[in-house]
């Protein structure tokens, strides 16, 4: 059945059950604004089309719309003053000298949390909020789309703390019976659209019903997603899916397989067993070195027919970024301040929680998932150079992964890919709008866009670790160690918000379980 594999593949056995939902979002009034007129003055802008920064300039706000973007001077010298734009009676003005603006981030890859890591939404919302993100795309819809969908209305009335939020309903999602016919297929994409999902996430089906599927969601004008389960990938890859009107790819499974040329499935172990995730992510970890060889024909010709699609990927390498070294992800520093006990119950080592496969992981599986990086890496950011759109996504909430803070880690891997820093903005920003179809609005600080705005005290290109919360170290002048960075002002609708205040808020919603848990952060084993 269609609908039980899913739930195989996402070892999330609650997922179409209202069960599933997590705490909703508290509806107050945070934040700043939005004004009739805001002015952020003297900021170097990296607009995140991939053009350089340029600076200082003033920004301009009215009505939630960028109205004017100024050059007010040179570096180095003063302002000049008869070149800024006057501030109206009523408005508002930021004085950011100094201090560095990026289009809102956009999370490829953002789930609301989950009943099983006992996350809030206020939690997550203030994790994403905190660290620029300002719009996310729900891949599948976890705690109901109705649920989902209210949430969206929220957030787009600012009535929560919240980013902008992408619904993309899990196929088969609510269907009372196993959808595994075309007809079928067709019937339930259509009954989606007119409850006002934004799109569809895919994990696998039979070829007739995918293909009847893809096309009836692109006939709408949809988009969809996938994560291509090995329950299915060994008759329907990425090619397949694309060739039927797939917009994006999750993750990598299906592309390897697409790029075999001396098989038609991957070399799995005899005692191999799907539903056990040591197994299952094990033997991931040994699947690009399988696929054609880097630039050759085969690789070169699955890359080009999928950039001639207009396909996007969205390969969250940060997800699996514990599987090349655990121990990095599990000691991560926001985890004391930042991580509900919950949470961190749901990381350690489970037969059960999905992503909790570390049974016995080890050195060896370290080292063949560090291999299996440079050959995943070396075709997205080939795909890139091609002109194939790239964006980044985190799936946070598994896998040690922090909201938030993940999502800046997925920027540092694009950029390890071998991305500039200008290309990283851009896959996190613009490119991920025109993903969504909304880069009419979002995507890039751009006058008539959308007024979602990020602004941090230091340069990321430099250095992309000061947009984590926590900052990035550094020693000053005087041999003082300090943290620079950590985002300062996140501005979504027009209106601002103070990341601080939103870490702070998490901190306190930690705080409170582990008072009343008597909890504290160990490391699994350690009694």
């Amino acid at each position: 059945m269609l609908i039980r594999r899913i739930l195989t593949a996402l070892c999330l056995t609650a997922i179409f059950s209202s069960q599933a939902q997590i705490q909703p979002a508290p509806e107050k009034k945070e934040g700043s604004g939005p004004y009739t007129q805001l002015i952020i003055r003297g900021v170097t802008l990296i607009n995140g089309t991939g053009a350089p920064p340029n600076g200082p300039v003033d920004i301009v706000i009215e009505n939630n719309r960028i109205a004017q973007i100024i050059t007010v001077g040179n570096p180095g010298v003063p302002i000049n003053a008869q070149r800024r734009p006057v501030l109206k009676p009523n408005g508002k003005e930021l004085n950011c000298e100094g201090m560095y603006v990026l289009p809102g981030l956009i999370d490829m890859h953002g789930h609301i949390g989950g009943k099983e890591q006992g996350t809030p939404a206020e939690y997550v919302f203030k994790l994403w909020m905190a660290h620029g993100i300002t719009t996310i795309r729900d891949p599948s819809c976890g705690n109901g789309l109705d649920w989902v969908l209210d949430h969206k209305k929220k957030s787009a009335a600012n009535t929560i703390t919240a980013p902008r939020i992408y619904a993309y309903t899990a196929f088969g999602q609510g269907s009372k019976v196993p959808i595994n016919t075309a007809e079928a297929a067709r019937a339930w994409v259509n009954e989606n659209a007119k409850k006002g999902a934004d799109g569809i996430k895919f994990f696998g089906a039979s070829p007739e019903v995918m293909d009847a599927a893809l096309r009836e969601n692109k006939k709408l004008g949809l988009r969809s997603a996938c994560h291509h389960a090995q329950l299915d990938v060994a008759r329907w890859n990425v090619l397949n899916s694309a060739r039927s009107g797939l917009t994006s790819m999750e993750h990598w499974y299906g592309l390897p397989e697409a790029l075999f040329t001396d098989k038609t499935i991957q070399q799995y172990p005899l005692t191999y067993n799907y539903n056990n995730e040591q197994d299952r992510f094990e033997e991931a970890g040994k699947l690009w070195k399988q696929a054609a060889a880097p630039y050759s024909e085969h690789w070169n010709k699955v890359m080009n027919e999928l950039i001639a699609l207009d396909f996007t990927l969205d390969p969250t390498f940060n997800i699996y970024d514990a599987n090349r070294d655990l121990m990095r992800a599990r000691r991560a520093e926001w985890h004391e301040d930042y991580t509900l006990p919950s949470l961190w119950k749901f990381y350690e080592p489970s037969r059960v929680s999905h992503g909790s496969y570390w049974h016995n992981w080890g050195t060896e599986q370290e080292v063949e998932w560090k291999n299996n990086y440079r050959l995943w890496m070396t075709f997205v950011n080939e795909y890139k150079n091609r002109g194939g759109r790239v964006t980044a996504g985190s799936d946070n909430g598994f896998i040690y992964q922090l909201y938030g803070f993940g999502f800046i880690r997925e920027l540092e891997l694009l950029r390890e890919a071998g991305f500039h820093p200008l290309e990283v903005i851009r896959s996190a920003t613009l490119y991920a709008a025109q993903a969504l179809g909304a880069e009419k609005d979002l995507g890039s600080v751009e006058i008539g866009k959308l007024a979602d705005l990020v602004v941090i005290d230091a340069n990321p290109l430099k250095n992309l670790q000061v947009l984590y919360g926590t900052g990035a170290i550094e020693l000053d002048a005087s041999n003082t160690v300090i943290r620079k960075g950590g985002v300062k002002y996140t501005i979504k609708d027009g209106i601002v918000y103070d990341t601080k205040q939103l870490l702070q808020d998490v901190k306190n919603i930690v705080d409170e379980e582990k008072r009343k848990t008597n909890w504290q952060l160990k490391q699994p084993g350690v009694k």
